[in-house]
């Protein structure tokens, strides 16, 4: 059944690249469930290896995280700490500096993604007010979102995947990434700052937005949680899925948010992805195929196991097919000690490179055009290429001093 597995591996990869299969109305989370359903209905992968194919606990702490993530949004929480940003005279390379900061220190703590949707309105809401180019500080959150992301393993999906998998250490990976996530985010402000130094100013109609009523007591509810959660994390005496799964029946338990409301906005989506591509790479791990084609690769001379070669291969195919199916096949390579490392940073800080690298880019993209402001793939890719060159550069430099 070799050939069917590599077959139903090749259209699900092929559908991540494309995102659609020609002549159907379906995306790449569809194309992965549909391979997903090939392998079960025909009998490729058994029934009974449902669990073993799907990592469970990685699905529970992203569910989780999403749950936290809700919990903010709909307390108005991101709205009020931007709006509170924009009440301040900062100069316009000041702003974007205070945007970066909190935009990457969500991310970190909170999934980028859901950071990036709460944030895109109010930026340009704010830029509206204040008569100020929002290309900028949108592609400021875009990058920062995955920048800050990168600085914990549980700042992004492929990050909660890594973490969970290899079982690291959430304290020692955090302070593996804090130099790399810190000198990225330098390099970020002073390249907008310097493409966009005699371009702050422009006139931006006033989207009308309609956007959460800010609670005080929900933000604060939310805000215990997410300290203790992270407490937690970093304590290592509870599994990080039991944790976060904790925290999210505490907070589902509320007089005043409805759990209907709290539960649409988790990423279903996402999670049928994740728990689709689970099944293929299974079959294929469990297939002699992806041993073959790392047999092909070493006998060219290429040693996927090294730090190096993985971090450059993570890179280049988190823009091909997305970071977490690159992350997904390349987990059976991770057998160096610092392989989650280079997997998560190189994974994470590649999805600057285009739009389509990362989700989070796609967000603001849409997200910004919906309210009138268009970002071209030339405007994102002429900040976004260099973005990535250095962060990558800087993030790779570090793991070799390491």
């Amino acid at each position: 059944m070799n050939w069917m597995i590599a077959g139903v591996f090749a259209v699900v990869y092929i559908g991540m690249i494309v995102g659609r299969i020609p002549g159907l109305a379906i995306d790449r989370t569809g194309v992965a469930l549909l391979g997903a359903i090939v392998l079960l209905a025909s009998g490729t992968v058994e029934r009974h290896d449902f669990f073993n194919a799907v990592d469970l606990s990685t699905l529970a702490l992203l569910f989780g995280l999403m749950i936290l993530s809700a919990q903010f949004r709909l307390a108005g929480t991101y709205s009020y700490i931007v709006k509170a940003i924009g009440t301040h005279d900062f100069t316009p390379p000041r702003l974007l500096a205070v945007i970066l900061l909190v935009t990457g220190l969500l991310s970190a703590l909170l999934i980028n993604d859901i950071i990036c949707l709460a944030m895109t309105p109010v930026v340009i809401e704010i830029c509206s007010k204040r008569q100020l180019n929002p290309i900028p500080y949108l592609l400021g959150v875009a990058c920062a979102s995955n920048i800050g992301s990168a600085l914990t393993l549980v700042g992004n999906p492929q990050n909660i995947l890594i973490g969970q998998t290899l079982g690291l250490s959430f304290s020692h990976y955090l302070l593996t990434s804090l130099v790399p996530v810190l000198l990225s985010t330098v390099g970020l402000w002073l390249i907008i700052t310097l493409q966009y130094k005699h371009r702050w100013q422009a006139s931006v109609a006033e989207p009308s937005l309609t956007v959460p009523t800010f609670s005080r007591r929900q933000t604060v509810k939310g805000g215990v949680v997410a300290v203790v959660l992270l407490a937690v994390f970093l304590s290592g005496l509870v599994p990080r899925d039991l944790a976060a799964l904790s925290a999210a029946g505490l907070l589902l338990c509320s007089r005043r948010m409805r759990s209907q409301e709290i539960l649409s906005l988790v990423d279903w989506q996402l999670l049928v992805l994740f728990v689709s591509l689970f099944i293929v790479n299974f079959a294929l791990n469990e297939s002699s195929t992806f041993q073959t084609l790392h047999g092909i690769m070493t006998g060219a001379g290429i040693e996927l196991l090294e730090p190096g070669y993985l971090f450059v291969l993570s890179a280049f195919l988190s823009n091909v097919v997305s970071n977490v199916p690159a992350v997904m096949f390349l987990l059976p390579l991770a057998q160096h000690p610092l392989a989650g490392p280079v997997l998560a940073l190189s994974s994470t800080l590649a999805g600057n490179l285009l739009i389509v690298g990362s989700i989070a880019n796609i967000i603001v993209v849409q997200r910004a055009a919906s309210l009138g402001v268009h970002i071209g793939w030339r405007q994102h890719a002429k900040t976004g290429i260099p973005v990535t060159l250095l962060s990558l550069a800087i993030a790779g430099a570090w793991l070799w001093i390491l």
